[in-house]
């Protein structure tokens, strides 16, 4: 066998260029960029849900007057719409007493009929007032001027909600929806 010279290339030890280990800036640096994308794709994240302030439907300034003699009265009360359209479909109150829902027959007549249910348009304040939609109760338990009791207003989509409703009688002193 013949054996072949060994040339001096073959036989050099190989060189290699030096490995530099990585700073530890350069490190750290990585590390901050990684949590700031994370951190970023988390707070996008949470943008695409709205934030509710509170609840859809509040109720404010609930009155109801002495019921007359034939034992029919009105309430009234201010509902403010913070989320989106809704109808308010029926109302109850703690007393008993059956409550119906009224309405205008025609814009800016006096004379009402009773609805199946009122429009809250979304993002609004709706007042259910003398001249305009309110509430018809008939047949109430006895009530006292000066007292409270609960109004429940039901809606199509955000449920029962319930308000103190002030008894009032105007007729006595007390104060009137007007003078609220």
């Amino acid at each position: 066998m013949m054996s072949r010279p060994s040339s001096p290339e073959s036989s050099a030890p190989t060189v290699r260029a030096p490995v530099r280990p990585q700073r530890p800036r350069a490190r750290v640096r990585a590390a901050a960029l990684g949590a700031v994308a994370v951190a970023g794709a988390g707070l996008l994240a949470g943008c695409a849900v709205p934030a509710q302030a509170g609840p859809a439907i509040q109720l404010s300034s609930a009155q109801i007057v002495v019921p007359s003699a034939s034992g029919v009265t009105d309430a009234y009360v201010d509902v403010r719409n913070n989320g989106p359209a809704d109808r308010l479909i029926a109302a109850r109150l703690s007393i008993g007493g059956s409550v119906a829902l009224r309405s205008p027959v025609r814009t800016g007549q006096v004379a009402m009929h009773t609805v199946r249910s009122i429009s809250i348009p979304a993002r609004s304040f709706t007042g259910l007032d003398p001249n305009g939609s309110h509430l018809l109760v008939t047949g109430p338990g006895p009530m006292k001027a000066g007292t409270e009791i609960t109004l429940t207003l039901v809606f199509a989509h955000a449920g029962a909600v319930s308000v103190a409703a002030m008894v009032t009688n105007p007729e006595t002193g007390g104060s009137s929806y007007f003078l609220n």
